[in-house]
Protein backbone atom coordinates (compact mmCIF):
# COMPACT_ATOMS: atom_id res chain seq x y z
CA UNK A 1 0.00 0.00 0.00
CA UNK A 2 3.03 2.23 -0.14
CA UNK A 3 2.91 5.18 -2.52
CA UNK A 4 6.57 5.77 -3.24
CA UNK A 5 9.77 6.51 -1.44
CA UNK A 6 8.51 9.66 0.24
CA UNK A 7 5.15 8.25 1.22
CA UNK A 8 5.50 4.78 2.73
CA UNK A 9 2.67 2.90 4.33
CA UNK A 10 2.32 3.66 8.06
CA UNK A 11 1.26 0.07 8.48
CA UNK A 12 4.75 -1.12 7.55
CA UNK A 13 6.58 -2.78 10.45
CA UNK A 14 9.15 -0.93 12.59
CA UNK A 15 12.83 -0.86 11.77
CA UNK A 16 15.00 -3.96 11.54
CA UNK A 17 15.63 -4.12 15.28
CA UNK A 18 11.92 -4.16 16.08
CA UNK A 19 12.78 -1.83 18.95
CA UNK A 20 11.06 1.43 18.02
CA UNK A 21 11.48 4.37 20.35
CA UNK A 22 13.85 2.61 22.74
CA UNK A 23 14.35 4.07 26.24
CA UNK A 24 16.76 3.29 29.07
CA UNK A 25 15.86 0.18 31.10
CA UNK A 26 13.75 0.87 34.18
CA UNK A 27 11.57 -1.08 36.59
CA UNK A 28 8.11 -2.12 35.48
CA UNK A 29 6.52 0.19 38.03
CA UNK A 30 8.61 3.20 37.07
CA UNK A 31 8.09 2.45 33.40
CA UNK A 32 4.33 2.26 33.85
CA UNK A 33 4.23 5.51 35.78
CA UNK A 34 6.30 7.32 33.15
CA UNK A 35 4.05 6.07 30.36
CA UNK A 36 0.95 7.07 32.33
CA UNK A 37 2.33 10.57 32.92
CA UNK A 38 3.04 11.05 29.22
CA UNK A 39 -0.39 9.77 28.21
CA UNK A 40 -2.09 12.00 30.78
CA UNK A 41 -0.73 15.00 28.90
CA UNK A 42 -2.91 13.99 25.94
CA UNK A 43 -6.17 13.38 27.85
CA UNK A 44 -8.06 16.37 26.48
CA UNK A 45 -11.68 17.18 27.30
CA UNK A 46 -12.65 18.77 23.98
CA UNK A 47 -12.67 17.41 20.42
CA UNK A 48 -9.29 16.07 19.30
CA UNK A 49 -7.67 14.23 16.41
CA UNK A 50 -6.30 10.76 17.11
CA UNK A 51 -2.72 10.35 15.96
CA UNK A 52 -1.77 6.94 17.38
CA UNK A 53 -0.67 4.96 20.40
CA UNK A 54 2.22 5.65 22.77
CA UNK A 55 5.50 3.78 22.29
CA UNK A 56 7.44 3.13 25.48
CA UNK A 57 10.34 0.77 26.13
CA UNK A 58 9.90 -0.65 22.63
CA UNK A 59 6.26 -1.55 23.27
CA UNK A 60 3.16 -0.07 21.66
CA UNK A 61 0.49 0.75 24.28
CA UNK A 62 -2.89 0.98 22.52
CA UNK A 63 -4.64 2.15 25.69
CA UNK A 64 -2.34 5.22 25.79
CA UNK A 65 -3.70 7.36 22.97
CA UNK A 66 -1.81 10.37 21.58
CA UNK A 67 -4.06 13.14 20.28
CA UNK A 68 -4.04 16.79 19.25
CA UNK A 69 -6.79 19.24 20.32
CA UNK A 70 -8.90 20.48 17.42
CA UNK A 71 -8.89 24.00 18.87
CA UNK A 72 -5.07 24.13 18.79
CA UNK A 73 -4.62 23.42 15.11
CA UNK A 74 -4.59 27.14 14.31
CA UNK A 75 -1.35 27.33 16.35
CA UNK A 76 0.40 25.82 13.34
CA UNK A 77 2.66 22.82 13.13
CA UNK A 78 5.60 21.00 11.61
CA UNK A 79 5.72 17.52 10.12
CA UNK A 80 9.33 16.52 9.49
CA UNK A 81 11.40 13.43 8.82
CA UNK A 82 13.78 11.77 6.43
CA UNK A 83 12.66 10.58 3.02
CA UNK A 84 10.54 7.45 3.25
CA UNK A 85 9.49 7.75 6.90
CA UNK A 86 5.77 8.36 6.34
CA UNK A 87 5.26 12.13 6.27
CA UNK A 88 2.73 11.98 3.45
CA UNK A 89 0.61 9.41 5.30
CA UNK A 90 0.68 11.63 8.38
CA UNK A 91 -0.72 14.50 6.31
CA UNK A 92 -3.43 12.18 5.03
CA UNK A 93 -4.28 10.96 8.54
CA UNK A 94 -4.62 14.48 9.93
CA UNK A 95 -6.42 15.87 6.85
CA UNK A 96 -9.14 13.23 6.75
CA UNK A 97 -9.93 13.69 10.45
CA UNK A 98 -10.10 17.46 10.02
CA UNK A 99 -12.55 16.95 7.16
CA UNK A 100 -14.67 14.67 9.35
CA UNK A 101 -14.82 17.45 11.96
CA UNK A 102 -16.07 19.94 9.36
CA UNK A 103 -12.74 21.70 8.81
CA UNK A 104 -11.69 22.44 5.19
CA UNK A 105 -8.15 21.40 4.27
CA UNK A 106 -5.71 22.53 1.60
CA UNK A 107 -2.75 20.37 0.66
CA UNK A 108 -0.28 20.26 -2.21
CA UNK A 109 0.18 16.95 -4.02
CA UNK A 110 3.69 17.26 -5.37
CA UNK A 111 4.28 13.62 -6.36
CA UNK A 112 0.69 12.83 -7.33
CA UNK A 113 0.10 10.35 -4.50
CA UNK A 114 -2.38 12.24 -2.29
CA UNK A 115 -5.38 12.19 -4.62
CA UNK A 116 -6.51 8.95 -2.99
CA UNK A 117 -7.75 10.95 0.01
CA UNK A 118 -11.06 11.35 -1.83
CA UNK A 119 -11.57 7.58 -2.16
CA UNK A 120 -12.17 4.90 0.52
CA UNK A 121 -9.08 2.95 1.53
CA UNK A 122 -8.47 -0.71 0.76
CA UNK A 123 -8.41 -3.13 3.70
CA UNK A 124 -5.52 -5.58 3.81
CA UNK A 125 -3.50 -7.49 6.35
CA UNK A 126 -1.00 -4.75 7.11
CA UNK A 127 -3.72 -2.17 7.69
CA UNK A 128 -5.58 -4.56 9.99
CA UNK A 129 -2.37 -5.30 11.90
CA UNK A 130 -1.58 -1.61 12.35
CA UNK A 131 -5.13 -0.87 13.50
CA UNK A 132 -4.91 -3.65 16.10
CA UNK A 133 -1.52 -2.41 17.36
CA UNK A 134 -2.72 1.15 17.95
CA UNK A 135 -6.31 0.48 19.09
CA UNK A 136 -7.89 1.92 15.95
CA UNK A 137 -11.37 1.02 14.70
CA UNK A 138 -10.43 1.24 11.04
CA UNK A 139 -13.18 1.81 8.48
CA UNK A 140 -12.60 2.71 4.85
CA UNK A 141 -13.77 6.25 4.08
CA UNK A 142 -12.95 8.94 1.51
CA UNK A 143 -13.27 12.72 1.87
CA UNK A 144 -15.14 15.27 -0.24
CA UNK A 145 -12.56 16.96 -2.40
CA UNK A 146 -11.64 19.31 -5.23
CA UNK A 147 -8.60 19.00 -7.47
CA UNK A 148 -6.74 22.06 -8.72
CA UNK A 149 -3.75 22.72 -10.96
CA UNK A 150 -1.51 25.74 -11.48
CA UNK A 151 -2.76 27.53 -14.57
CA UNK A 152 -4.41 24.38 -15.87
CA UNK A 153 -1.11 22.55 -16.39
CA UNK A 154 -1.94 18.97 -15.49
CA UNK A 155 -5.28 17.64 -14.25
CA UNK A 156 -7.29 20.00 -12.10
CA UNK A 157 -9.35 23.18 -12.02
CA UNK A 158 -6.98 25.98 -13.14
CA UNK A 159 -5.69 28.25 -10.38
CA UNK A 160 -4.48 31.60 -11.70
CA UNK A 161 -3.38 34.85 -10.11
CA UNK A 162 -2.98 38.30 -11.61
CA UNK A 163 0.48 39.82 -11.51
CA UNK A 164 -0.92 42.74 -9.50
CA UNK A 165 -2.32 40.38 -6.89
CA UNK A 166 0.90 38.37 -6.79
CA UNK A 167 2.83 41.51 -5.83
CA UNK A 168 6.48 42.58 -6.14
CA UNK A 169 7.89 40.59 -3.23
CA UNK A 170 6.63 37.20 -4.40
CA UNK A 171 7.38 38.07 -8.02
CA UNK A 172 10.95 38.95 -7.07
CA UNK A 173 11.23 35.55 -5.41
CA UNK A 174 10.22 33.60 -8.50
CA UNK A 175 12.33 35.84 -10.77
CA UNK A 176 15.32 35.36 -8.44
CA UNK A 177 16.02 39.09 -8.22
CA UNK A 178 18.48 40.60 -5.74
CA UNK A 179 17.55 43.22 -3.17
CA UNK A 180 18.18 46.23 -5.45
CA UNK A 181 16.22 44.67 -8.30
CA UNK A 182 13.41 43.77 -5.91
CA UNK A 183 13.17 47.39 -4.81
CA UNK A 184 13.06 48.54 -8.43
CA UNK A 185 10.28 46.04 -9.15
CA UNK A 186 8.41 47.52 -6.21
CA UNK A 187 8.62 50.96 -7.87
CA UNK A 188 7.28 49.47 -11.10
CA UNK A 189 4.27 48.02 -9.29
CA UNK A 190 3.76 51.34 -7.49
CA UNK A 191 3.72 53.21 -10.77
CA UNK A 192 1.26 50.77 -12.34
CA UNK A 193 -1.05 50.99 -9.32
CA UNK A 194 -0.99 54.79 -9.26
CA UNK A 195 -1.69 55.08 -13.00
CA UNK A 196 -4.50 52.50 -13.06
CA UNK A 197 -2.47 50.11 -15.22
CA UNK A 198 -3.71 46.66 -14.32
CA UNK A 199 -0.98 44.02 -14.34
CA UNK A 200 -3.00 40.93 -15.17
CA UNK A 201 -0.45 38.77 -16.95
CA UNK A 202 3.28 38.79 -17.66
CA UNK A 203 3.00 40.76 -20.90
CA UNK A 204 1.44 43.59 -18.87
CA UNK A 205 4.45 43.68 -16.56
CA UNK A 206 6.82 43.51 -19.50
CA UNK A 207 5.02 46.42 -21.21
CA UNK A 208 5.25 48.65 -18.13
CA UNK A 209 8.96 47.89 -17.61
CA UNK A 210 9.73 48.65 -21.26
CA UNK A 211 7.71 51.88 -21.14
CA UNK A 212 9.50 53.17 -18.03
CA UNK A 213 12.89 53.02 -19.77
CA UNK A 214 11.60 54.44 -23.07
CA UNK A 215 12.22 58.08 -24.09
CA UNK A 216 8.68 58.99 -23.13
CA UNK A 217 8.46 57.06 -19.88
CA UNK A 218 11.92 57.35 -18.31
CA UNK A 219 10.99 60.55 -16.47
CA UNK A 220 7.96 58.97 -14.75
CA UNK A 221 9.95 57.49 -11.83
CA UNK A 222 12.67 60.13 -11.69
CA UNK A 223 11.26 61.75 -8.57
CA UNK A 224 11.25 58.49 -6.57
CA UNK A 225 14.54 56.94 -7.58
CA UNK A 226 14.08 56.06 -11.22
CA UNK A 227 14.62 52.79 -13.03
CA UNK A 228 17.99 52.13 -14.58
CA UNK A 229 18.16 50.51 -17.99
CA UNK A 230 20.51 47.87 -16.53
CA UNK A 231 18.00 46.82 -13.85
CA UNK A 232 15.16 46.92 -16.35
CA UNK A 233 17.21 44.66 -18.61
CA UNK A 234 17.75 42.17 -15.79
CA UNK A 235 14.02 42.11 -15.01
CA UNK A 236 13.06 41.70 -18.68
CA UNK A 237 15.55 38.84 -19.13
CA UNK A 238 14.26 37.18 -15.97
CA UNK A 239 10.70 37.49 -17.29
CA UNK A 240 11.79 35.88 -20.56
CA UNK A 241 13.37 32.95 -18.74
CA UNK A 242 10.31 32.68 -16.51
CA UNK A 243 8.00 32.55 -19.52
CA UNK A 244 10.13 29.83 -21.12
CA UNK A 245 9.46 27.70 -18.05
CA UNK A 246 5.76 27.83 -18.87
CA UNK A 247 4.90 30.45 -16.25
CA UNK A 248 2.69 32.37 -18.68
CA UNK A 249 -0.14 29.97 -17.84
CA UNK A 250 -0.10 30.80 -14.12
CA UNK A 251 -0.86 34.50 -14.46
CA UNK A 252 -4.13 35.82 -15.79
CA UNK A 253 -7.86 35.76 -15.30
CA UNK A 254 -10.24 34.56 -14.06
CA UNK A 255 -8.26 34.93 -10.87
CA UNK A 256 -8.84 32.19 -8.33
CA UNK A 257 -10.92 33.22 -5.32
CA UNK A 258 -9.16 31.70 -2.32
CA UNK A 259 -12.49 31.70 -0.44
CA UNK A 260 -13.23 28.55 -2.48
CA UNK A 261 -10.84 26.76 -0.12
CA UNK A 262 -13.13 27.41 2.86
CA UNK A 263 -16.07 25.35 1.66
CA UNK A 264 -17.78 22.45 3.39
CA UNK A 265 -19.78 19.66 1.75
CA UNK A 266 -23.56 19.26 2.04
CA UNK A 267 -23.09 16.72 4.86
CA UNK A 268 -21.01 19.20 6.89
CA UNK A 269 -17.60 17.64 6.23
CA UNK A 270 -14.77 19.93 5.21
CA UNK A 271 -13.78 19.91 1.55
CA UNK A 272 -10.20 18.75 0.98
CA UNK A 273 -8.65 20.93 -1.76
CA UNK A 274 -5.77 19.11 -3.45
CA UNK A 275 -3.41 21.13 -5.65
CA UNK A 276 -2.00 18.67 -8.19
CA UNK A 277 1.63 19.58 -8.87
CA UNK A 278 3.29 16.60 -10.59
CA UNK A 279 3.29 18.45 -13.93
CA UNK A 280 5.28 21.35 -12.43
CA UNK A 281 7.35 19.55 -9.82
CA UNK A 282 10.47 20.52 -11.77
CA UNK A 283 9.66 24.19 -10.97
CA UNK A 284 9.79 24.08 -7.16
CA UNK A 285 10.51 27.76 -6.66
CA UNK A 286 7.43 28.67 -8.66
CA UNK A 287 4.91 26.38 -7.00
CA UNK A 288 6.24 26.98 -3.48
CA UNK A 289 5.95 30.74 -3.98
CA UNK A 290 2.50 30.29 -5.50
CA UNK A 291 1.42 28.41 -2.37
CA UNK A 292 2.62 31.39 -0.36
CA UNK A 293 0.45 33.66 -2.50
CA UNK A 294 -2.60 31.53 -1.70
CA UNK A 295 -1.85 31.82 2.01
CA UNK A 296 -1.15 35.56 1.84
CA UNK A 297 -4.35 36.14 -0.12
CA UNK A 298 -6.34 34.26 2.51
CA UNK A 299 -4.73 36.37 5.20
CA UNK A 300 -5.62 39.60 3.42
CA UNK A 301 -9.24 38.64 2.78
CA UNK A 302 -10.41 37.12 6.05
CA UNK A 303 -11.69 38.93 9.15
CA UNK A 304 -10.20 38.59 12.61
CA UNK A 305 -11.94 35.83 14.58
CA UNK A 306 -9.57 35.07 17.44
CA UNK A 307 -9.45 31.59 18.93
CA UNK A 308 -12.18 29.26 17.69
CA UNK A 309 -13.35 25.81 18.75
CA UNK A 310 -12.00 24.58 15.43
CA UNK A 311 -10.00 26.28 12.66
CA UNK A 312 -11.62 27.65 9.52
CA UNK A 313 -8.96 26.01 7.35
CA UNK A 314 -5.76 24.03 7.79
CA UNK A 315 -3.13 24.61 5.11
CA UNK A 316 -0.39 22.00 4.56
CA UNK A 317 2.77 23.46 3.02
CA UNK A 318 4.67 20.47 1.62
CA UNK A 319 8.37 20.62 0.63
CA UNK A 320 8.63 23.77 2.76
CA UNK A 321 12.39 24.04 2.36
CA UNK A 322 11.85 25.04 -1.28
CA UNK A 323 10.01 28.14 -0.12
CA UNK A 324 12.92 29.44 1.92
CA UNK A 325 15.89 28.54 -0.32
CA UNK A 326 17.54 31.74 -1.51
CA UNK A 327 14.75 33.90 -0.08
CA UNK A 328 15.31 37.63 0.39
CA UNK A 329 15.00 39.32 3.76
CA UNK A 330 11.76 41.00 2.67
CA UNK A 331 10.31 37.66 1.62
CA UNK A 332 11.23 35.96 4.91
CA UNK A 333 9.76 38.86 6.87
CA UNK A 334 6.52 38.54 4.90
CA UNK A 335 6.30 34.80 5.55
CA UNK A 336 7.02 35.25 9.25
CA UNK A 337 4.43 37.98 9.63
CA UNK A 338 1.79 36.02 7.73
CA UNK A 339 2.31 32.88 9.79
CA UNK A 340 2.31 34.84 13.04
CA UNK A 341 -0.87 36.80 12.32
CA UNK A 342 -2.98 34.40 10.29
CA UNK A 343 -3.75 32.39 13.43
CA UNK A 344 -6.19 35.10 14.46
CA UNK A 345 -7.99 34.60 11.13
CA UNK A 346 -8.71 31.00 12.08
CA UNK A 347 -6.14 29.48 9.70
CA UNK A 348 -3.69 26.78 10.74
CA UNK A 349 -0.50 26.20 8.74
CA UNK A 350 1.57 23.00 8.80
CA UNK A 351 4.98 23.03 7.17
CA UNK A 352 6.23 19.68 5.88
CA UNK A 353 9.93 19.15 5.31
CA UNK A 354 12.85 16.89 6.21
CA UNK A 355 14.38 18.63 9.22
CA UNK A 356 13.36 21.58 11.40
CA UNK A 357 16.49 23.45 10.28
CA UNK A 358 14.87 23.80 6.84
CA UNK A 359 12.50 26.35 8.37
CA UNK A 360 13.83 29.77 9.51
CA UNK A 361 14.00 30.16 13.28
CA UNK A 362 11.45 33.01 13.37
CA UNK A 363 8.94 30.84 11.52
CA UNK A 364 9.79 27.68 13.49
CA UNK A 365 9.07 29.54 16.72
CA UNK A 366 5.43 29.96 15.59
CA UNK A 367 4.86 26.22 15.09
CA UNK A 368 3.28 24.84 18.28
CA UNK A 369 2.55 21.27 17.11
CA UNK A 370 5.34 18.89 16.12
CA UNK A 371 5.30 15.49 14.44
CA UNK A 372 8.89 14.39 13.92
CA UNK A 373 9.44 11.20 11.95
CA UNK A 374 12.73 9.31 11.91
CA UNK A 375 16.00 11.04 11.10
CA UNK A 376 19.13 9.38 9.76
CA UNK A 377 22.67 10.01 10.96
CA UNK A 378 24.79 8.53 8.19
CA UNK A 379 27.06 11.57 7.76
CA UNK A 380 28.54 14.26 10.04
CA UNK A 381 26.01 16.73 8.63
CA UNK A 382 23.20 14.29 9.44
CA UNK A 383 24.48 13.94 13.00
CA UNK A 384 24.62 17.71 13.37
CA UNK A 385 21.05 18.06 12.08
CA UNK A 386 19.93 15.35 14.50
CA UNK A 387 21.43 17.16 17.49
CA UNK A 388 19.88 20.44 16.34
CA UNK A 389 16.46 18.76 16.05
CA UNK A 390 16.69 17.33 19.56
CA UNK A 391 17.33 20.82 20.94
CA UNK A 392 14.03 22.04 19.51
CA UNK A 393 12.00 19.66 21.71
CA UNK A 394 11.01 20.16 25.37
CA UNK A 395 12.86 18.13 28.00
CA UNK A 396 11.92 14.51 27.61
CA UNK A 397 12.00 11.14 29.38
CA UNK A 398 13.33 9.71 26.11
CA UNK A 399 16.88 9.67 24.81
CA UNK A 400 15.73 11.58 21.76
CA UNK A 401 18.87 11.09 19.66
CA UNK A 402 18.51 7.33 20.03
CA UNK A 403 14.73 7.43 19.67
CA UNK A 404 14.68 9.54 16.51
CA UNK A 405 17.15 7.27 14.73
CA UNK A 406 15.33 4.13 15.88
CA UNK A 407 11.81 5.02 14.79
CA UNK A 408 10.21 2.77 12.19
CA UNK A 409 8.10 3.74 9.22
CA UNK A 410 4.84 5.31 10.34
CA UNK A 411 6.21 6.22 13.77
CA UNK A 412 7.06 9.68 15.09
CA UNK A 413 8.01 11.73 18.12
CA UNK A 414 5.16 14.10 18.94
CA UNK A 415 4.54 17.13 21.10
CA UNK A 416 1.54 19.44 20.67
CA UNK A 417 -0.09 22.32 22.47
CA UNK A 418 -2.63 21.29 25.08
CA UNK A 419 -6.01 22.97 25.42
CA UNK A 420 -4.40 25.46 27.82
CA UNK A 421 -1.64 26.28 25.31
CA UNK A 422 1.14 24.45 27.20
CA UNK A 423 3.36 21.92 25.38
CA UNK A 424 2.48 18.30 26.00
CA UNK A 425 5.12 15.75 27.07
CA UNK A 426 7.19 14.35 24.24
CA UNK A 427 5.61 11.07 23.10
CA UNK A 428 7.03 8.49 20.73
CA UNK A 429 4.01 7.30 18.81
CA UNK A 430 3.00 4.54 16.41
CA UNK A 431 0.65 6.35 14.07
CA UNK A 432 -2.76 5.22 12.89
CA UNK A 433 -3.38 4.20 9.28
CA UNK A 434 -5.37 6.60 7.09
CA UNK A 435 -8.88 5.40 6.25
CA UNK A 436 -8.77 6.86 2.74
CA UNK A 437 -6.94 5.30 -0.20
CA UNK A 438 -3.17 5.29 0.29
CA UNK A 439 -2.51 5.45 -3.45
CA UNK A 440 -3.41 7.80 -6.31
CA UNK A 441 -6.88 7.62 -7.82
CA UNK A 442 -7.01 6.64 -11.48
CA UNK A 443 -6.52 9.27 -14.17
CA UNK A 444 -10.06 8.79 -15.49
CA UNK A 445 -11.59 9.17 -12.03
CA UNK A 446 -9.51 12.30 -11.44
CA UNK A 447 -10.62 13.81 -14.75
CA UNK A 448 -14.29 13.08 -13.99
CA UNK A 449 -13.97 14.70 -10.57
CA UNK A 450 -12.48 17.83 -12.14
CA UNK A 451 -14.92 18.30 -15.00
CA UNK A 452 -17.99 17.53 -12.88
CA UNK A 453 -17.09 20.20 -10.31
CA UNK A 454 -19.26 23.34 -10.33
CA UNK A 455 -16.02 25.35 -10.15
CA UNK A 456 -14.72 24.01 -13.44
CA UNK A 457 -16.96 26.19 -15.61
CA UNK A 458 -15.99 29.23 -13.54
CA UNK A 459 -12.22 28.90 -13.92
CA UNK A 460 -11.52 26.60 -16.87
CA UNK A 461 -11.28 29.13 -19.70
CA UNK A 462 -8.77 32.02 -19.52
CA UNK A 463 -9.96 35.59 -20.15
CA UNK A 464 -7.74 38.28 -21.69
CA UNK A 465 -9.34 41.70 -21.14
CA UNK A 466 -7.87 45.17 -21.59
CA UNK A 467 -5.04 45.84 -19.17
CA UNK A 468 -1.65 47.58 -19.02
CA UNK A 469 -0.31 46.02 -22.24
CA UNK A 470 -3.32 47.06 -24.32
CA UNK A 471 -3.46 50.55 -22.78
CA UNK A 472 0.23 51.26 -23.32
CA UNK A 473 0.13 49.81 -26.83
CA UNK A 474 -2.94 51.92 -27.70
CA UNK A 475 -1.31 55.06 -26.28
CA UNK A 476 1.87 54.45 -28.24
CA UNK A 477 -0.14 53.85 -31.44
CA UNK A 478 -2.10 57.06 -30.85
CA UNK A 479 1.11 59.00 -30.25
CA UNK A 480 2.62 57.61 -33.46
CA UNK A 481 -0.54 58.47 -35.42
CA UNK A 482 -0.51 61.98 -33.96
CA UNK A 483 3.13 62.43 -34.92
CA UNK A 484 2.44 61.18 -38.45
CA UNK A 485 -0.56 63.53 -38.75
CA UNK A 486 1.52 66.47 -37.54
CA UNK A 487 4.26 65.63 -40.02
CA UNK A 488 1.72 65.35 -42.84
CA UNK A 489 0.16 68.70 -41.87
CA UNK A 490 3.56 70.36 -41.85
CA UNK A 491 4.37 68.88 -45.25
CA UNK A 492 1.01 70.09 -46.58
CA UNK A 493 1.64 73.58 -45.18
CA UNK A 494 5.04 73.74 -46.87
CA UNK A 495 3.62 72.51 -50.15
CA UNK A 496 0.79 75.09 -50.03
CA UNK A 497 3.29 77.84 -49.32
CA UNK A 498 5.43 76.79 -52.24
CA UNK A 499 2.39 76.59 -54.53
CA UNK A 500 1.32 80.05 -53.37
CA UNK A 501 4.70 81.48 -54.28
CA UNK A 502 4.57 79.83 -57.68
CA UNK A 503 1.05 81.12 -58.35
CA UNK A 504 2.02 84.65 -57.42
CA UNK A 505 4.94 84.54 -59.80
CA UNK A 506 2.71 83.21 -62.59
CA UNK A 507 0.15 86.00 -62.10
CA UNK A 508 2.88 88.63 -62.46
CA UNK A 509 3.95 87.29 -65.92
CA UNK A 510 2.35 88.60 -69.24
CA UNK A 511 -0.59 86.50 -70.39
CA UNK A 512 0.21 84.36 -73.48
CA UNK A 513 -2.09 83.35 -76.31
CA UNK A 514 -3.79 79.99 -75.66
CA UNK A 515 -2.09 77.13 -77.38
CA UNK A 516 -3.84 74.47 -79.41
CA UNK A 517 -3.74 72.05 -76.45
CA UNK A 518 -5.20 74.66 -74.13
CA UNK A 519 -7.95 75.36 -76.63
CA UNK A 520 -8.81 71.63 -76.82
CA UNK A 521 -8.75 71.27 -73.01
CA UNK A 522 -11.02 74.25 -72.64
CA UNK A 523 -13.62 72.89 -75.01
CA UNK A 524 -16.97 71.63 -73.66
CA UNK A 525 -16.40 68.11 -75.03
CA UNK A 526 -13.09 67.75 -73.17
CA UNK A 527 -14.58 69.03 -69.90
CA UNK A 528 -17.39 66.44 -70.15
CA UNK A 529 -14.90 63.66 -70.76
CA UNK A 530 -12.74 64.85 -67.81
CA UNK A 531 -15.72 64.78 -65.46
CA UNK A 532 -16.41 61.19 -66.46
CA UNK A 533 -12.79 60.12 -65.85
CA UNK A 534 -12.67 62.05 -62.55
CA UNK A 535 -15.73 60.18 -61.31
CA UNK A 536 -14.03 56.84 -62.01
CA UNK A 537 -10.80 57.98 -60.29
CA UNK A 538 -12.78 59.10 -57.26
CA UNK A 539 -14.40 55.68 -56.95
CA UNK A 540 -11.03 53.97 -57.22
CA UNK A 541 -9.57 56.15 -54.43
CA UNK A 542 -12.60 55.52 -52.24
CA UNK A 543 -12.31 51.79 -52.70
CA UNK A 544 -8.63 51.96 -51.86
CA UNK A 545 -9.32 53.87 -48.64
CA UNK A 546 -11.98 51.40 -47.49
CA UNK A 547 -10.08 48.33 -48.67
CA UNK A 548 -12.10 47.19 -51.64
CA UNK A 549 -9.39 47.95 -54.16
CA UNK A 550 -6.94 45.57 -52.51
CA UNK A 551 -9.44 42.78 -52.96
CA UNK A 552 -9.37 43.48 -56.74
CA UNK A 553 -5.61 43.11 -56.76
Amino acid sequence: MSQGTDSPDPADPPGPTGEAAAAPPRSAGASGRAAAEIAAGYAFTGPALHLGALLWDGTCLPERQIRIPLSMLNRHGLVAGATGTGKTKTLQLIAEQLSAHGVPVFLADIKGDVSGITAPGAADGRTAARAAQVGQEWKAAGCPGEFYSLGGIGPGIPVRATVTAFGPVLMSKVLQLNRTQEQSLGLIFHYADSKGLELIDLKDLRAVVAFLVSDKGKSELKGIGGLSTVTAGVILRALTAFERQGATEFFGEPEFDTAELLRTAADGRGVVSVLELPAVQDKPQLFSTFLMWLLADLYGGLPEVGDLEKPRLVFFFDEAHLLFNGASKAFLESVTQTVRLIRSKGIGVFFVTQTPKDVPADVLAQLGNRVQHALRAFTPDDAKALRATVKTFPRSAYDLEETLTGLGTGEAVITVLSETGAPTPVAATRLRAPQSLMAPVGADALERAVTSSPLYARYAEPVDRESAYEKITAEQAAAEAEAEAAAAAEESRKRAAEEGKAGKAARGAPEAEPSLVQQVVGSGLFRSLARSIGTQLGREISRSVFGTARRRR
